[in-house]
Order: C-alpha cells, then structure tokens, then sequence
C-alpha cells in the first residue's frame, strides 16, 4: 500500500557474487527479511522508517472488491497474492514475536441508495465473471449480518475473501524481523543513485552527501520513485503520487461496533470502516490527485466522516484521535512494477498503488528471486519494468 520519500525514498541493495556477500542499501520493505535470511547483506535507507504511505493505510487486503474492470490481470495477480497472506502473517508473527492483526473477517459492500446499488450490483456481476466468491445482500440482510448499519442502506455483498492486516503492527513486526536477521536501517534520504562509467548502479547517494555502496540497488521509493536522482530518463517506471485521507476512532470504554469491514458507497462516493481488535476504527479513502501535497485538508476530513456515520451512525460517538494523509504510488494501468530496470544493477519495486499491503508477500518473494537469480514467480509476468519501455542489454542480463 504500499510513501515517505524514502520507503517512500527507501532504496534497497543487496547481492550475492561467487558466495561472497556485499553490502547493499535498502531492499523493499516486505522483502528485508527474506533478503537477509537469504544470505544478503540488507541496509534499509529511510529518513522516517515504517511513517510512510503504509503507516497512513488501513490495512486492507482487498483482491476481490478492488477487481475493476479493464484490470483482470492485475486482478488475478491480487488473488494470488492473497493466498499467501496467511502463512506470510504466521511466519512474521513467529519471527517477531509479536501480533499483526491479520484477520480473515470478509468484508461487507453496502450501498446507501438505489444508484449505489445499482453500481455494486454492477461490481458484483463482474467479480463473479472472474470467478470471485460474493454473495448479493437485500439491506435487511446486510443489517442482519451487520447491525450497526443505518436503516436506510438499500442492500450490498458479502465478500467473504477481503480480509484485513493492523498495518502499524505490521510495520512494527517487520522492523523487528530485519533486526533479528541482521538487517540494518540507515536513517537518510535518498538523493540519487550512483553508476560507474558504464552505466551500472553501484551504490546510493543521500542527501547530506553521504554514500553508499551496494552490489545491487533496489529502488522502492513509493510515489517519489520515478524522481531519484543520477538515472536517465526513462530508466524508472513511470510512478505518481494520489493523495489518500484517512481518519482514526477510538470507541469508549472499548466496546467494538463493528466485527468486519464495511465498505460502502454513498451517493457515489467511497469510503470503509475497517475495526482493530481493541474496538477501534479506521476511516478511509479520498483519492485526490493533488501531487506530493501531505496536507490535512478540513472539507476532505468532514466528507469522510459524514459519509461514514451515514452508514454507520453509531461512530458518533467515537473520539477521533487521528487525522493523516499519505501518497499512494500509482502507476498508469494501477499496476506494480516489480523487476530489473533499464540499468544495470538496477532493481525496482514501486507502482502498487492501493494494494501494497495485500501484495507484500509475493513482492518480497519476487524481489528475493531477482536478488539470487532465481525466477520470478509466475503470477508477476507481465508485471515488470520492461512494459514501459525496452530494457538494456544490462537488464535484460538480469543487472549482471
């Protein structure tokens, strides 16, 4: 969900050469682990670890009702990376020794009137042309299943395979396990990457001057990607930012008003209501494209919070404790770029738009695969850098 300017500019290096291990700055944040534990030397560069994009998110792993038409592709590519979530989760969990907060509680669609339900039930007739498990909902059914709904919600779907992570537990586990496996963080910014007089990247370049070397470099920068520093044009996939608000609740006295997600829709407009096991809320999304603006705008604020109570009053008397905005990295078919890149030794994983969390594991998994010279799994053919333009003969030697 996948940013500051630096997780955000994170960068990542790392290689293995005859056996010998080199160090290298930053990999991919769901792959600093599986990086380290693969024999690679790993330093993730971030001027704020973990308080990037993902820290601003909701935790969603959403494959079936982010399914859009013109993107089964990138549909299918969700549904895989859902599968691997739970075992991801247990195996995170166990080597940090602390909770994430993955709960595989579905997700209820509502819509509020007739024109909402007519697009959800548009939704619905073509996530079940994919294959994908949801059941159509009368409103009384969806109030059933979810009583703190509003009378006046007209119907929806029960969507039994979009679950939910605690984000910020998530990140938190993820600092633990790259310490644990020897990884290490550099507190900096990214300014640039360097390249020998061939054109090959060999290291990275922060903004107080500083640099450092790597046998590979990892470009996962989030939406500032496409705008390092010390590469030609075009080397990198083409990434923007869109802006995203998002609200935190916290109920009194610890009572939980809600057991699942609800996303709905309300006079045509999105937003969802995701529960934390301690009762708490997450409000979310406006999608505003709005450049690198983080600012916390008061209209957005107010138009999500109306639209959340208007589904589900009871949030009125929530305290609201937290008002942030991040930059999600979009790409132009919404889709990840995960691959070698233009130039030598040069990988990236940037692009994931509005499913960074739910596409860690298979992000991670691939990203390790490009690092040992293994192959990528085949659920992310199709998905590289190369789409937007031809690689290099360097790249396609896979960045020898």
């Amino acid at each position: 969900a996948p940013a500051s300017p630096i997780r955000g500019g994170m960068r990542s290096s790392a290689s293995r050469l005859h056996g010998a291990r080199q160090t290298a700055p930053a990999l991919q944040r769901w792959g600093w682990r599986r990086a380290a534990e693969a024999g690679l030397a790993v330093a993730v560069v971030d001027p704020a670890v973990g308080r990037g994009a993902s820290w601003a998110a909701a935790g969603m792993l959403a494959p079936v009702t982010e399914a859009h038409y013109g993107e089964e592709r990138l549909g299918a590519l969700l549904v895989t990376a859902a599968t691997r979530w739970p075992a991801f989760g247990a195996d995170l969990e166990a080597a940090a020794g602390t909770g994430i907060g993955y709960r595989a509680c579905g997700t209820l669609v509502v819509a509020l009137d007739a024109s909402d339900r007519a697009v959800v039930d548009e939704l619905l007739a073509f996530q079940h042309s994919l294959g994908l498990a949801a059941e159509r909902l009368s409103g009384s059914e969806c109030r059933g299943r979810v009583p703190a709904l509003a009378p006046g919600v007209r119907g929806g779907a029960d969507v039994p395979g979009d679950h939910q992570v605690d984000n910020r537990r998530l990140l938190g586990a993820l600092q633990v396990a790259l310490h644990r496996a020897g990884g290490r963080v550099v507190a900096g910014r990214v300014a640039g990457v360097r390249t020998d007089p061939g054109g090959t990247a060999t290291g990275v370049r922060l903004d107080d001057g500083t640099e450092l070397a790597a046998g590979v470099v990892v470009v996962s920068a989030g939406a500032d990607s496409g705008r390092l520093g010390g590469l030609p044009a075009g080397a990198l996939p083409p990434v923007r930012p869109v802006k995203g608000h998002i609200l935190r609740l916290r109920g009194r006295g610890g009572a939980a008003l809600l057991a699942r997600t609800v996303r709905g829709l309300v006079r045509g407009r999105p937003c969802y209501l995701v529960p934390r096991e301690d009762g708490s809320l997450v409000l979310g999304a406006t999608t505003e494209e709005r450049g690198c603006d983080r600012s916390v705008q008061a209209g957005a604020v107010h138009g999500l919070r109306d639209d959340a109570r208007t589904l589900v009053p009871g949030i009125d008397e929530f305290e609201l404790v937290e008002c942030a905005a991040g930059l999600r990295p979009a790409s132009p078919d919404n889709a990840p770029s995960v691959g070698w890149s233009g130039v030598g030794r040069l990988a990236v994983a940037t692009g994931h738009y509005r499913n960074g969390m739910l596409l860690a594991p298979l992000t991670a998994e691939a990203l390790v695969a490009l690092l040992v010279g293994a192959p990528l799994p085949a659920a992310l053919e199709g998905f590289g850098v190369e789409r937007w333009s031809a690689p290099s003969p360097a790249a396609a030697a896979r960045g020898a």
